[in-house]
């Protein structure tokens, strides 16, 4: 899935190959880098004090998050549809002196999910062309998380600028809040708002971005 700061747009509906699998292992067949590298912002407003643990990544395209994860002690299980992404990523890590931190899975989350507990469950720009039911994998995902862990969610809220999609209706964090459909006296919600940001490209041009963060913590039953 699209994941950590964009430096290119979804292909047009024309061309959009007829399965997810195909059209996730296209954007990541060539050998051009497609995103910056660079850890999602939101991410890193909300993880950095959190102490490390281990963490899901899903949707970790070529591996920004997962890296900067593990450069600060994460164990991370970096997941996605494309098994071209998991390469990306496995060099990634490997160019980062991390490999030892991070374990790549391949997963149709429309289909199956990883196995384990995690103190993290962070799905940044799970977005993606093809429907799923991805608030009912969130939902599997999030009841893997530890007491006191956390799920977040970045989503875009609006097209960027400089886009074609500006047709696209995105979710709004508190209608992904009401589709995980989570135990309040589970879970806390520590943040549910939209955010403006300006992102760099590749290229070195900027678009205004309008992303949609949801951060949700589940209650130690211990205190």
């Amino acid at each position: 899935m699209s994941h950590t700061e964009r430096t290119g747009d979804h292909p047009s509906e024309a061309d959009t190959p007829a399965t997810a699998v195909e059209f996730w292992e296209d954007r990541y067949a060539g050998a051009e880098q497609i995103w910056t590298g660079r850890p999602n912002a939101a991410l890193v407003d909300e993880v950095t004090d959190l102490p490390a643990g281990h963490a899901l990544d899903l949707g970790c395209g070529e591996g920004g998050d997962a890296v900067w994860l593990a450069a600060r002690g994460w164990t991370v299980t970096a997941v996605d549809i494309s098994r071209n992404a998991l390469a990306r990523t496995e060099a990634a890590a490997a160019r980062a002196g991390v490999a030892e931190r991070v374990t790549t899975e391949r997963h149709d989350l429309a289909e199956s999910t990883p196995a384990g507990r995690f103190d993290l469950v962070s799905a940044c720009f799970l977005q993606t062309p093809y429907a799923f039911d991805r608030a009912g994998a969130l939902r599997r995902l999030a009841a893997q998380v530890t007491a006191g862990g956390t799920v977040l969610i970045i989503d875009h809220a609006a097209a960027p600028s400089g886009s074609t999609h500006h047709d696209v209706v995105f979710p709004t964090p508190q209608e992904t809040l009401v589709e995980l459909q989570l135990d309040p006296a589970q879970w806390t919600t520590v943040a549910v708002e939209q955010r403006t940001r300006t992102g760099t490209r590749a290229d070195g041009t900027t678009s205004e971005f309008l992303d949609g963060v949801l951060v949700l913590r589940r209650n130690d039953p211990a205190g």
